[in-house]
């Protein structure tokens, strides 16, 4: 299986996880419009966590690689994005500019873990960097600054929780959704106090009391599309096969993204953005698939 392309129904899978990844973005401002977007965090992660902690044993991990997975990659990145799209950062353009967290990864590796860089990695990042250059130029143009900033910020969070998940497999093979399903019990507290800090008890009371059928459908599908559905399929395809045949997958997760926010929302882009975003696209497909290419040219040291 290792060596196999993937079967039929893998491939169907994946594209499903894709799908209900892109959707995610607009589900989100369904979201926030009801609850605040703190207090929807919060929401989403207690419902991830219960009651699916009663069907999973606990991976024996460290208790600090919870806390610190569970303040980077979830409450650090899903604040920081669900904020953003409450003050207006469009939802598409939100699904590719998160992308940039593969570029932000690939720096902190090279900082905390001394990964040497490679020739197409640096290249790429280049690539990236002035792809968001340009999205964020364009602030005004159907974009507030605010969002776009908050966006980036979610990204870094993003690459923060994935250095976290490099020294989670140093303790050997385990059920990755699981660990992810009792990581969600981290997430909560530090949410509703920032929610009760941010946005006031008022606030949470107010979406608490008018709760509606559509808010609760949001938070549903955050909690168990998103996050279980979607990390459960992703964790058993990387365990079937080879992570490079599987993460190209997460470049559709953009082109759904965008689709989805102009036929809900009419989301409308910029000629600079669309420009902004191929750069960014292309430099992460540089990175991702350059390697080889370079090795041919002689360019890889």
């Amino acid at each position: 299986m290792m060596h196999a392309p993937l079967r039929p129904k893998d491939l169907v899978l994946a594209l499903v996880v894709i799908l209900v990844w892109g959707v995610n973005f607009a589900v989100i401002k369904v979201g926030v419009v009801g609850v605040p977007p703190l207090l929807l965090a919060a929401l989403r992660f207690m419902l991830a966590a219960f009651p699916a902690l009663l069907f999973f044993k606990a991976p024996k991990v460290p208790l600090r690689l919870y806390l610190l997975y569970g303040m980077t990659i979830s409450v650090g990145q899903f604040s920081l994005l669900f904020t953003a799209i409450h003050v207006g950062m469009p939802t598409g353009l939100a699904s590719l500019v998160l992308q940039s967290q593969a570029f932000f990864t690939t720096l902190l590796a090279a900082f905390w873990l001394k990964e040497r860089w490679q020739t197409n990695q640096m290249a790429g990042l280049v690539l990236a960097a002035v792809g968001l250059v340009l999205i964020g130029s364009a602030h005004g143009l159907s974009m507030p600054l605010a969002g776009f900033l908050l966006t980036v910020a979610a990204a870094v969070m993003w690459s923060c929780g994935n250095i976290v998940t490099r020294a989670v497999g140093r303790y050997g093979p385990m059920n990755q959704l699981a660990f992810v399903v009792w990581a969600s019990l981290v997430p909560p507290i530090p949410l509703l106090l920032l929610s009760a800090w941010v946005e006031g008890p008022a606030a949470m009371a107010a979406a608490l009391q008018h709760f509606s059928w559509q808010t609760f459908a949001a938070v549903a599908y955050l909690a168990w599309a998103a996050t279980l559905f979607g990390y459960g399929v992703w964790t058993g395809l990387l365990a079937r096969y080879p992570a490079n045949r599987v993460a190209p997958f997460t470049l559709l997760v953009p082109l759904v993204g965008l689709t989805t926010g102009w036929l809900a929302f009419g989301e409308a882009l910029q000629p600079v953005h669309y420009a902004g975003g191929a750069l960014l696209m292309a430099g992460l497909l540089l990175n991702l698939f350059g390697g080889r290419l370079f090795v041919r040219l002689k360019w890889q040291p």
